[in-house]
C-alpha cells in the first residue's frame, strides 16, 4: 500500500505539471498572431498575461483559496500581469437588495490584499484584485486593488458606472467611483483598469488608454437571465464581446477580460431562492490584440486560467500605423461632457 501511493502521489504531480505546461503552451502559441508588418524590425516586449475564471460559492473564505491556487497556475505558467474576475470573493449577491450582503466587503489594505500581496511578491507578477470594498461606515465601493510584482498596493480603480438592471442592483451597494480613470505602470506593463459595466462606455477606455496603458482589465460578471437567453443570449455575449474588442482597435492596446461561471442562485436570509431562476454566468473570458482579434477565449462554462504572450511593441505599431490618438480633434469634443445635446 505505501508503494501504491507514492506512485499516486508521482502521478498527481506529473499530471499537475502537465496541466501548467499546457497552459503555457498554449500562451507561446499566441506569439504568432501578430499585425506586424512582416520584415519589418521591431523589438519584441513580450508579457505574458494572465486572466482567471471561476465558479464562486457562498462561502468567501473558499472562493479566496480558489482564487489564489488559479493566480498560482498562473504564475507557475510564466505570467507576469494577472487579472481575476469581479467580486471573486463571493457570489454575485446584487441580483437582490439586502443589508446583509454589506458585511461581506472589507477594507483595502485589507485581509485578500494581503494575501495576494504576499502572492504577488512571492511570484514576481503583478496582480489586478476585484474586490467589494468597505471605504468608510456606510460608504461602498466595488473596487480594483492593483498590486505590483514586489507586493506594494499602487492603488485602486472604483468603478465608475454603476448599473440598475434586473438581478444587477448595484446602486444599493456601491457608491459611484471617485478615482477617475487612471493607469498604473507596473515592473512588467503599463496597465489600465476599468470594470464590467465600464465596458460600454468608450469614453473610459480612451482616457485611461490617453495615460499610457498599454493593456486594459475589465473584470466581469455578466451572464443571461433564464427568460431571455433563447431569444437574446448569443446577441447580448456578441455586443458584449464586440464592445471590448472595438476599445482594443480604437486605442491601439490589448484588451483581456475575466469573467466568472456557474449557475448563481441568491438566497435570502431564510434560505430561499430571490429569483428561481438566477443568472447563468457566461465565462468566454477573452485576450484581445490591439487589431481586436481574440488572442485566447475561456470556454463558456469551465473554471480556466487563459494566458498570451502580448507583445507591447504592437501598440506602438498599431498607434503609429492606425494613428487614431493622432487625429483626434480635440478642440471639437466639449459637447461630450453634456447629458444630451439639446437642438
Amino acid at each position: 500500500m505505501p508503494g501504491a501511493r507514492v506512485k499516486d502521489i508521482k502521478r498527481t504531480k506529473v499530471a499537475k505539471h502537465a496541466k501548467v505546461a499546457d497552459v503555457a503552451k498554449a500562451a507561446r502559441a499566441t506569439r504568432g498572431v501578430s499585425n506586424l508588418i512582416p520584415g519589418e524590425p521591431h523589438k519584441p516586449r513580450i508579457v505574458r498575461v494572465g486572466i482567471t475564471q471561476m465558479a464562486c460559492t457562498e462561502n468567501a473564505a473558499s472562493n479566496l483559496t480558489r482564487q489564489i491556487q488559479l493566480i498560482e497556475k498562473a504564475a507557475a505558467a510564466g505570467a507576469q500581469v494577472i487579472c481575476t474576475q469581479e467580486l471573486f470573493r463571493s457570489q454575485y449577491f446584487c441580483q437582490v437588495e439586502d443589508h446583509r450582503f454589506f458585511a461581506l466587503a472589507e477594507p483595502i489594505p485589507g485581509p485578500s490584499t494581503d494575501a495576494l500581496s504576499s502572492i504577488a511578491k512571492q511570484h514576481g507578477v503583478a496582480i489586478v484584485a476585484s474586490l467589494f470594498e468597505k471605504r468608510a461606515a456606510g460608504l461602498y465601493h466595488n473596487t480594483a486593488a492593483i498590486i505590483d510584482a514586489d507586493g506594494s498596493v499602487l492603488g485602486v480603480y472604483r468603478k465608475m458606472h454603476i448599473p440598475d438592471d434586473p438581478l444587477y442592483y448595484e446602486k444599493f451597494y456601491f457608491t459611484p467611483g471617485d478615482t477617475g480613470f487612471k493607469s498604473w505602470k507596473t515592473r512588467h506593463a503599463t496597465i489600465g483598469v476599468l470594470i464590467c459595466w465600464d465596458q460600454w462606455f468608450p469614453e473610459g477606455a480612451r482616457l485611461t488608454a490617453m495615460q499610457g496603458a498599454e493593456i486594459l482589465f475589465y473584470p466581469t460578471a455578466i451572464g443571461w437571465h433564464a427568460s431571455e437567453k433563447r431569444e437574446f443570449g448569443r446577441a447580448q455575449h456578441d455586443s458584449w464581446e464586440l464592445i471590448q474588442r472595438s476599445h482594443a482597435v480604437a486605442n491601439g492596446c490589448f484588451v483581456c477580460a475575466p469573467n466568472r461561471v456557474g449557475h448563481e442562485i441568491v438566497k435570502d436570509s431564510r434560505g430561499k431562492p430571490v429569483n428561481p431562476d438566477g443568472i447563468e454566468f457566461w465565462g468566454q473570458s477573452f485576450i484581445a490584440s490591439p487589431d481586436g482579434a481574440i488572442m485566447r477565449r475561456a470556454p463558456v462554462s469551465r473554471e480556466q486560467v487563459i494566458l498570451a504572450d502580448c507583445d507591447l511593441a504592437r501598440v506602438e505599431f498599431s498607434r503609429t500605423h492606425w494613428p487614431f490618438l493622432r487625429d483626434r480633434r480635440v478642440d471639437a469634443y466639449q459637447d461630450l461632457t453634456k447629458r444630451f445635446i439639446e437642438r
